[in-house]
């Protein structure tokens, strides 16, 4: 089968083309560096000739509401009036858990892709994940100064490959619609992760205090209410195998999801 992915050179978008790959698969991917403009449309005809199924995990990195409104806006339009237009059957689109509750800056733009996926024509499977592990190292790069002061809040983070194997999964399969919410084997405490990352020589070396956040956020509003999925590698065998060294490294490679 022939898969495009969006985003295909990110983070995700490696390891979902590596899981394709692995199975056989034949795998398109549409980024700037393969001329593709998600923003413009630029390239998107011609890179999805002959494809079956579309993944988008596209990002972008801004918090403000927006820069990411108009990045999901503009490329989701994009992906999805191209893929109706190459007789795509199937589109996937990586989502985040609690969305609908945590309704500010970058979730905002992650809800508006999901209105655009849910009425762009194309038949559709939407997989709402939590945190990666990544996230609490990711966190601690963008806040400067002597001390980091990190959200006091409860995250259940989850293996990016874990991730990428259920997005392979679903996209191999029949449209879904809304799919189970996929989320790590367990709760976790943000700041506790992100003073386990700087222990750990993964991040610079200074106090990390917790920073009390109100409304949904910080009263567990990012973490699935209902049954799904479950991934299997805990924070700590990530961070123990070296996964905070960087993005890219493939942990989790081959686990199994299991379903609570």
């Amino acid at each position: 089968m022939k898969v495009a992915i969006a985003g295909g050179t990110g983070l995700t978008g490696r390891h979902v083309g590596e899981v394709l790959g692995a199975a056989g698969h034949e795998v398109v991917v549409l980024a700037r560096g393969r001329g593709v403009d998600l923003l413009t449309g630029a390239g998107l005809d011609a890179a999805l000739e002959g494809v079956e199924v579309t993944v988008d995990v596209s990002n972008v990195t801004s918090m403000k509401r927006e820069v990411a409104v108009g990045f999901f806006e503009r490329a989701g339009r994009n992906l999805m009036a191209a893929a109706g237009r190459a007789g795509v059957r199937h589109h996937v689109a990586l989502s985040i858990v609690g969305i609908d509750r945590v309704r500010t800056g970058y979730y905002q733009g992650k809800l508006r892709q999901e209105e655009i996926v849910r009425g762009g024509g194309v038949p559709w499977s939407v997989l709402r994940a939590t945190q990666f592990h990544e996230f609490a190292g990711q966190l601690l790069e963008r806040l400067p100064g002597p001390v980091a002061f990190v959200p006091r809040m409860r995250v259940q983070p989850i293996a990016v490959r874990e991730v990428a194997e259920a997005l392979v999964a679903l996209a191999v399969g029949e449209p879904q619609g809304m799919a189970g919410d996929l989320a790590g084997p367990r709760v976790e405490s943000l700041v506790d992760m992100a003073r386990r990352v700087v222990a750990a020589g993964r991040a610079r070396r200074r106090p990390v205090l917790p920073l009390w956040v109100p409304g949904p956020m910080g009263s567990g509003g990012l973490l699935p209410t209902g049954p799904g999925p479950r991934g299997v590698q805990t924070f700590d065998e990530w961070l123990a195998e070296g996964g905070a060294e960087g993005p890219g490294r493939d942990q989790g490679r081959g686990r199994a999801l299991r379903s609570r």
